[in-house]
């Protein structure tokens, strides 16, 4: 009878190992990322311009609204990248589709639209018009 619990425990212990490794071999998240490029007209990296990523209003929104509205800063090379990694969730299916607007003052203005595929780099390009 001791030697049957003492095959059982291994055979426990042997499953809780295989276990534990499989979780921790789980997938792990990739970053979702929105870099929106900003140039002006003759394609020139545009540095400092304001870019503001936000969702249009949807009237069939049957998961609710996205509560996304974030606003960055382009750097030197002209690129707001806007991290969402922590805004996705593993075995979400879609991310969303975002409005870009970018301006710089009151005089120069460009708009486009970004969809966010989760897990991957996402770029578009703006340029910046008077």
């Amino acid at each position: 009878m001791n030697k049957i619990f003492a095959k059982l425990g291994i055979v426990v212990m042997v499953a809780g190992i295989v276990g534990i490794a499989s979780f921790s071999s789980c997938k792990k998240e990739s970053p979702t990322i929105a870099k929106i490029r900003v140039l002006d007209t003759s394609g020139t990296p545009f540095a400092n311009a304001m870019v503001r990523l936000y969702p249009t209003p949807s009237t069939n929104n049957s998961h609710g609204p996205i509560i996304i509205d974030d606003t960055l800063y382009s750097d030197s090379d002209g690129y707001a990248t806007f991290d969402y990694t922590e805004h996705f969730n593993l075995g979400q299916a879609g991310f969303a589709v975002l409005d870009i607007e970018a301006r710089s003052g009151d005089s120069l203005y460009g708009q486009g639209i970004i969809k966010i595929v989760e897990e991957e780099v996402n770029e578009e390009t703006v340029i910046l018009q008077p």
